[in-house]
């Protein structure tokens, strides 16, 4: 594998380069998200539809706080392409430094929280009925692995920061092989059921952790820290704090769209109901692989050469990154247009003798996900300027623009739709939040993405 220089950031032609940097951040979400998907597929076969059930209730609390790294991982990957671009090697240092300080103080005080609330927790979350018991098993398993978790999404995200973009791939590929092949001998070989299914997802997390540690550790990274850059620095902190606190507050409003999803859902038609939208839940997450891939790619070229005072090239990446992240949202909406049956089909068990509670379910959801699914992802196709544009104030260091535009689809407009609309359409009504949504953040994220272009990157 060649190395590359994160110097290229600044040179190499954008087409170029934001193919080299999305296509491995692609293939990478690729299969994390196959891992998500074919995890639930042998976890709905094996097990049953009401253990993805129970695995959707748990994910908005683990991912929480996997989510602390990410958040630390973004905001301080920011600064350090910005420091790169411009030279201040040291900088970027101390902030690499100051990011693994930072995570591992705050996930292990959160997974020390969240195991003390567990029962309080799972059916706030919409573990209820027979949901709860499932849940509660993968959450405490899970929940031990989720610092190394933690880790490895804030390392992924120096590791694109730097330029390497094809080491990032492998970090992100490893922990879904390593779940994928310990899915198969923990609950197909060993039958350990949901026991099985847990210790399979927290093996994937601590390999992940331990390619990511020998990066950091042999000749490949730039950023060889010491001692003295963990020391926590408050400026440094305060801006990381700043900019990751946009991911945060994404994944803190994903966590209460589960929350307030699951519950509405379930009111609406049990743990039946709570399964379909755990099916289109793997969806969202993979169907969009390719279009997080390209904002994956863009986020250091727009860091790094706005560090460089290089706005042609900035406004170059976000013209370029919005047309192909366009492309290849619209290929995802017409294959979730034409195939949502056989794709609700492969969640679901076809073992003869399943239990009557089993078939009852099963029909339920076949019934109900293939429309849904339809509606949620009605919108795809214009999802890439909202994506992009909230990306590219995140990559420049514009904090609270890049918070309120990341907040603007959920926060602003799902959530009160979800909240209003079922009273008056029932479950047509939290389907159709779904697109609803995605148009007005559309608007919203293109009005201010015009602006910025037309009124700070002006200057060569």
């Amino acid at each position: 594998m060649s190395k590359v220089s994160s110097d290229q950031l600044g040179t190499e032609p954008i087409g170029k380069l934001l193919i080299k940097q999305a296509v491995p951040a692609s293939i990478g979400i690729l299969v994390m998200s196959l891992n998500v998907l074919v995890d639930s597929i042998f976890v709905g076969n094996w097990i049953g539809s009401i253990a993805i059930a129970a695995i959707n209730v748990v994910l908005p609390v683990s991912f929480f706080i996997a989510a602390l790294g990410m958040a630390i991982g973004v905001g301080g990957s920011s600064i350090i392409s910005r420091a790169l671009g411009s030279g201040d090697k040291q900088k970027a240092l101390k902030t690499f430094g100051n990011q693994i300080a930072l995570t591992l103080l705050l996930t292990i005080g959160m997974v020390a929280l969240g195991l003390y609330f567990v029962d309080d927790l799972i059916p706030a979350f919409g573990g209820k009925g027979s949901i709860f018991p499932l849940a509660k098993v993968y959450y405490t398993i899970v929940l031990y692995g989720v610092p190394f978790l933690a880790l490895c999404m804030m390392g992924n995200t120096v590791i694109r920061a730097e330029g390497k973009p094809k080491f990032a791939m492998i970090a992100m590929i490893i922990p879904s092989v390593g779940n994928l092949l310990m899915d198969y001998i923990f609950i197909y070989v060993f039958d350990w059921g949901m026991h099985g299914a847990a210790w399979a997802t927290t093996a994937g997390y601590l390999f992940c952790f331990a390619y990511i540690l020998y990066f950091f550790l042999s000749k490949n990274s730039e950023l060889k820290i010491g001692l003295s850059h963990f020391w926590l620095n408050l400026p440094i902190l305060s801006e990381m704090g700043s900019l990751g606190f946009v991911t945060l507050a994404r994944q803190a409003v994903t966590s209460i769209t589960y929350l307030l999803m699951n519950n509405i859902l379930f009111n609406l038609g049990g743990e039946a109901m709570v399964a379909v939208y755990a099916i289109i839940g793997r969806m969202l997450m993979f169907a969009f692989f390719p279009v997080f891939g390209v904002t994956q790619g863009f986020l250091p070229i727009a860091g790094f050469n706005y560090g460089a005072l290089k706005y042609d090239r900035v406004k170059e990446s976000i013209y370029t990154a919005i047309k192909y992240a366009a492309l290849v949202a619209t290929l995802v909406f017409v294959g979730l247009m034409v195939f949502p049956d056989f794709i609700t089909g492969l969640f679901l068990s076809n073992k003869e003798n399943l239990p009557p509670e089993e078939i009852m379910t099963n029909a339920f959801v076949m019934d109900h996900a293939p429309n849904a699914m339809r509606m949620v992802f009605a919108a795809t196709p214009i999802i890439a300027l909202q994506l992009i544009g909230a990306a590219y104030f995140q990559a420049v260091g514009k904090a609270i623009p890049a918070l309120l535009l990341t907040l603007t689809r959920q926060g602003f407009f799902f959530i009160p739709l979800i909240l209003l609309l079922p009273h008056f359409m029932g479950e047509l009504g939290v389907w159709l939040s779904f697109p609803i949504a995605d148009v007005l953040a559309t608007v919203v994220t293109g009005y201010y993405l015009r602006k910025e272009i037309k009124t700070k990157l002006t200057v060569a």
